[in-house]
């Protein structure tokens, strides 16, 4: 059993359900967390969390989580985690405590992927739960909606500082999500005859005054040109002050934003670049896709078609030398880039990529990479154009003209190295990835 990780929740997009409300302490946490479980067990149609995670992991059960409760609560409240192991991915981290001088019940929820919700009854479900959620937890406010057009909207600040949007919270209709709760403090602010009228899929008046709104049958077709008109006329009558085309073409904006993009790599770096946009967030990976997709790196110039005689003295030393710099690199990097002991062009990729991901040349100081990292990089690399590529050492006193003779041209591995550690975007001009491609063509 595997909790899901952010690196995890960050591979495609997911539904992602916030929901804070408020519960009373002295009631016992069993009495007062049974509500939510009925809840949930009634409404995850389809994806009903399998294991429960406190200290120790445990099958999902209601006696599981009243054991993770207890394992995890002190006098701060309690933490655990609801998990699924098979599609649809879920992760659903409930926090009891006290909060801003009320005890608040915090469920935090993600279900990936969000294609998962194009199916009806699990978008009815859902909605489900969440009316039964906010009808015995009083909320401020809630929304279901997808992480990543969450992320293009600016939540949950919206374009506030920190200490402004921690201290207001969602004081006014910043934007509507595909599920809202609406606490009776906003629905009032608005007005309710007002936001009874809507005009949405759903809008439903709860019990303890609160209001359920729903833009449009399914979460998963949020971007669609009619649920984003939908969205538009909803956020334009909740907020008279906004314009609805301006609206609108926010909107369609970010729809845009999200539309995939086919990767299409520079095939000298592909094996480098391709794995670059998971690195960002769900938000801005098509965009990045995109930029990648016109990168060029240029045309590597640390070669010479004749090589500079050698002019060592010793040059068995010199090349022990270099052996030591390279098996310095490894000892450094074998737990962080295993790969690395290969010596292969795969390995060549992994280091880009850690380099890049590690934010490396700017990450540490000019002086420990120029004299420690840069002649241990070239060292490293030309042992790979030896060992993969035939290649034969040339070596020259000044340690930056030392040459690895390929087939019809000789290559400047420490030269590359130097120019490849100037920045975080030298490390895409001057890959190593693309270093070894070009020199594979002039292989013997």
């Amino acid at each position: 059993m595997k909790a899901l990780t952010l690196r995890d929740l960050n591979k495609v997009d997911s539904l992602r359900f916030f929901f804070e409300g408020n519960f009373e302490p002295n009631n016992g946490l069993e009495r007062e967390v049974s509500p939510l479980l009925d809840a949930l067990e009634k409404g995850a149609v389809g994806w009903t969390p399998t294991f429960v995670k406190a200290i120790r992991k445990r099958k999902y059960s209601r006696d599981a989580v009243w054991r993770a409760l207890e394992e995890r609560r002190n006098e701060y409240g309690a933490i655990i985690g609801l998990y699924r192991t098979e599609s649809p991915a879920v992760s659903l981290v409930l926090n009891l405590g006290p909060a801003r001088g009320r005890f608040t019940l915090n469920a935090s929820l993600e279900v990936q992927p969000l294609s998962f919700f194009a199916d009806a009854d699990a978008c009815r479900g859902l909605v489900a739960m969440a009316r039964a959620w906010a009808s015995r937890y009083p909320a401020e406010h809630a929304a279901a909606h997808s992480v990543a057009d969450r992320q293009l909207a600016g939540s949950p600040s919206f374009g506030r500082d920190d200490e402004t949007w921690k201290r207001d919270g969602f004081d006014r209709v910043y934007e509507l999500f595909w599920l809202n709760v609406f606490g009776p403090k906003l629905v009032d602010s608005v007005g309710r005859e007002r936001m009874l009228s809507t005009p949405a899929h759903l809008v439903e008046e709860l019990p303890n005054g609160s209001v359920l709104l729903v833009l449009w049958p399914t979460a998963a077709e949020f971007a669609s040109e009619e649920a984003r008109v939908v969205q538009a006329r909803a956020h334009v009558h909740l907020r008279p002050d906004l314009d609805f085309d301006t609206v609108l073409s926010t909107l369609r904006e970010r729809s845009a934003a999200l539309v995939p993009v086919e990767p299409r790599f520079h095939p000298d770096v592909a094996p480098f670049l391709s794995r670059l946009p998971d690195e960002f967030v769900i938000s801005e990976r098509q965009r990045k896709i995109a930029e990648l997709n016109a990168f060029r790196p240029p045309v590597p110039e640390e070669w010479l078609p004749v090589a500079h005689p050698s002019d060592v003295v010793n040059p068995e030393r010199v090349l022990e030398s270099y052996g030591d710099l390279s098996e310095g690199l490894v000892a450094a990097l074998h737990t962080k880039v295993p790969s690395i002991m290969d010596e292969t062009a795969e390995s060549l990729t992994d280091l880009d990529f850690y380099f890049w991901r590690d934010n490396f040349p700017e990450r540490y100081t000019r002086e420990l990479i120029d004299s420690h990292t840069v002649p241990a990089l070239g060292a490293y690399l030309g042992d790979v154009l030896v060992r993969r590529l035939g290649g034969t050492w040339v070596l020259r006193a000044k340690m930056e003209e030392s040459q690895v003779r390929v087939g019809k041209r000789v290559w400047l591995p420490f030269l590359r190295a130097r120019r490849y550690m100037q920045s975080r975007q030298a490390l895409l001009d001057y890959s190593l990835t693309q270093y070894f491609h070009e020199a594979e063509r002039y292989r013997p």
